[in-house]
């Protein structure tokens, strides 16, 4: 049977707002909490999911907030300057582990300091990024989990072929400020080109270049793949938004997205990764050195299709897709 799963909001951001809500900034002292200093590379909504599961996670390992342990939330609304300067101020506040996700976030992490642990729930290429030494042997303060976003760019735009079956022009969407994003935009075109498809590339840096983007593209795409990135996922609901006004199907690596109005994602369980995370900051403050930790890659991967996004789009889904699907939105 199709499972389908309606997607309520409103609750779980209520919930998330209480968990969740940023604490005044306060000094670390002697013999308080171990304090964990988390680094959201988004929004504190947009990350509401994620959070949770790795909350929850430290619950049954005995670390419970507010008891056991201290988070500090702070949250960089996908603007690059605040990667550098929310780690600046967990390095002042002198956090036991930084926790964040994301390529630029944890480079930042790591100029801001070599002795702090920081632990990383997803980065999509950690060693070609220069994050780890290597995926069994991290070394230095940093260790996490691999989020594969680059090694998925063919898997997706087949499945956006199955969706729209007559695509020939292809705009890729990417934040080249992020080396992540670079290596994913590389990857999609070299697919895009291996099926033969015509690619536009729209390159932003900062969310002011998103309209612009889709002034430029107008008539020159029957689709739209979207890396996934803090930017991206900070203006999702802009960039969906302007996707179906423009007619375009999207496709996206995180649920999320999809859940934003977009038309698919297909990507790693983000929240289980973030669960996961929560298991290296246990080992980590049981004495562990995150340098001695071996980075694991994601189990999980979901494919969301929004029925909602494909009606208004005048789109079927065929059958043997929906079947397929982890999530079909409606």
């Amino acid at each position: 049977m199709k499972r389908r799963v309606f997607i309520t909001l409103l609750g779980g951001a209520a919930l998330a707002s209480s968990l969740f809500w940023p604490l005044p900034a306060r000094t670390q002292q002697p013999g308080k909490l171990p304090t964990i200093g988390f680094l959201g590379q988004s929004t504190r909504s947009a990350a509401s999911e994620w959070v949770a599961a790795f909350v929850q996670r430290l619950r049954e390992l005995g670390r419970i907030e507010g008891r056991t342990i201290t988070i500090e939330y702070r949250w960089a609304e996908g603007r690059d300057e605040r990667f550098a300067e929310i780690a600046a101020e967990f390095v002042r506040l002198k956090v036991d582990i930084i926790v964040t996700s994301g390529t630029p976030q944890v480079l930042a992490a790591k100029q801001a300091t070599s002795v702090i642990p920081i632990v990383f729930a997803s980065a999509g290429d950690p060693v070609a990024s220069g994050l780890v030494a290597s995926l069994a042997q991290p070394g230095g303060n940093a260790t996490g989990l691999s989020s594969l976003v680059a090694d998925l760019a063919g898997k997706r735009l087949e499945l956006l072929r199955e969706i729209v079956p007559g695509l020939r022009r292809l705009a890729i969407m990417g934040n080249v400020g992020n080396p992540l994003t670079v290596l994913e935009l590389g990857e999609a075109q070299a697919a895009a080109g291996a099926l033969g498809l015509e690619v536009h590339t729209l390159e932003i840096r900062r969310a002011q270049d998103i309209a612009p983007a889709f002034e430029a593209l107008k008539g020159r795409a029957d689709a739209l793949y979207v890396c996934i990135d803090a930017l991206a996922n900070a203006n999702r609901i802009r960039i969906n938004t302007s996707a179906l006004g423009a007619r375009l199907p999207t496709m996206h690596g995180s649920r999320d997205y999809a859940e934003a109005g977009g038309l698919m994602s297909y990507g790693p369980n983000y929240p289980d990764l973030f669960r996961r995370a929560a298991d290296y900051v246990d080992k980590i403050l049981h004495g562990a050195k995150p340098g001695d930790i071996p980075v694991e890659q994601p189990t999980r991967f979901d494919l969301v299709v929004n029925l909602t996004t494909a009606k208004a789009l005048g789109l079927e889904i065929p059958p043997t897709l929906l079947a397929r699907a982890d999530e079909v939105i409606e």
